[in-house]
């Protein structure tokens, strides 16, 4: 198969993700995000339009924190696997990737068969240690097969978190992770370059959240090289 498949992004966010399958080649179109007005829950694709579907549903309801507010009755960004299943069902494309932390459970999605597994990024060529879990599905069971680099070397970044802080507000202790506590680091350990979102109308804050929520670019370039060879796509990458 030559031409681009065309790829519906979930999600979105800053677009790291979708900026990995965008550099591998894919054309990739992006939904509706709360960071730029959208609302998922409002939105329905076309059916059978899209080649595959990605995203990564927000994860803080399936976060250790998250657990601690629950207890205390405080507010909790909502679970929206739901909705990445509903407009996967929906759209009914050939294939799909799901992006989340360890925690969060695997969607099963009807007509689809699917396979998890745990990916570290640094394992692909970037500069931080940053696990997470994904899902492939399609509907013949087709797996995914990511490629590590054979030599990995030793991570020199902390993980880039949206909680860098020096205080755990929630837990009222401080903090003792290794996350990268500046923004120009976090971008570059993202595998962005250091002045990335200069002129955006963002506050600092904003800007490390949304570089902090994405998936690290060598990871997603390594996720997106795994669906070419998973499905047989012989496209050449963007120019």
């Amino acid at each position: 198969m030559s031409e681009r498949p065309l790829v519906l992004s979930l999600f979105p966010g800053i677009g790291l993700l979708d900026m990995a399958f965008e550099e591998e080649g894919f054309c990739v179109v992006r939904g509706p995000d709360v960071l730029w007005g959208g609302d998922v829950h409002r939105f329905h694709p076309p059916a059978a339009r899209f080649d595959g579907v990605i995203g990564g549903p927000p994860c803080k309801w399936w976060s250790s924190a998250a657990n601690i507010a629950k207890a205390r009755g405080q507010n909790v960004q909502p679970d929206l696997i739901p909705e990445y299943i509903r407009v996967v069902q929906e759209a009914q494309p050939q294939w799909w990737v799901m992006e989340n932390v360890r925690g969060a459970p695997v969607p099963e999605i009807p007509g689809y068969r699917h396979h998890p597994q745990m990916l570290d990024a640094a394992a692909f060529g970037s500069i931080q240690r940053r696990v997470r879990r994904i899902t492939f599905g399609t509907r013949d069971g087709t797996r995914l097969r990511p490629i590590p680099e054979a030599l990995t070397a030793v991570p020199y970044m902390g993980t880039v978190t949206t909680g860098q802080q020096r205080w755990d507000a929630l837990r009222q202790r401080p903090r003792s992770t290794a996350s990268v506590a500046n923004y120009p680091d976090a971008c570059e350990a993202q595998g962005l370059p250091r002045d990335f979102l200069e002129d955006s109308p963002l506050t600092a804050r904003g800007k490390y959240t949304v570089v902090a929520n994405g998936v690290p670019l060598p990871m997603g370039r390594a996720i997106a090289r795994a669906v070419k060879a998973a499905l047989g796509y012989d496209f050449q990458e963007a120019a």
